[in-house]
C-alpha cells in the first residue's frame, strides 16, 4: 500500500469527523443538507478506497469454521489455564 493511499484515507476520515461535528452545531437547513451531502460523499469515497486498498477476505469453505475446537480456548481466543499451546487442539 501506498503513502498516498494511507493519506488519502486519513483525510477522508478527517473529513468524515469534521462533517459530524458540523451537524452537531446550529446549521440553517440548507447548510444542514450540504453537510449530510457532503458527508455520505466521503463515507462512499473512503469506502470505495478501501476496497481497492485492502483486499478482500478469503472465503471459509463450509465446515472449516468450527475447526479451531473453540471449547478448547479461553473467551481471548487462547488456550485455556493449564493447558499447554501445543495440545490446545485434539
Amino acid at each position: 500500500m501506498t503513502d498516498e493511499k494511507l493519506a488519502l484515507l486519513r483525510t477522508h476520515r478527517n473529513n468524515i469527523s469534521r462533517y459530524r461535528r458540523l451537524l452537531g452545531t446550529r446549521l440553517t437547513e440548507l447548510e444542514r443538507r450540504y453537510v449530510e451531502r457532503r458527508l455520505s460523499e466521503e463515507r462512499s469515497a473512503l469506502e470505495r478506497l478501501a476496497a481497492s486498498t485492502f483486499p478482500p477476505a478469503f472465503p471459509v469453505a463450509a465446515g472449516e469454521a468450527g475447526s479451531i475446537a473453540p471449547q478448547m480456548l479461553n473467551g481471548r481466543g487462547a488456550p485455556q489455564e493449564g493447558r499447554p499451546a501445543h495440545l490446545a487442539y485434539p
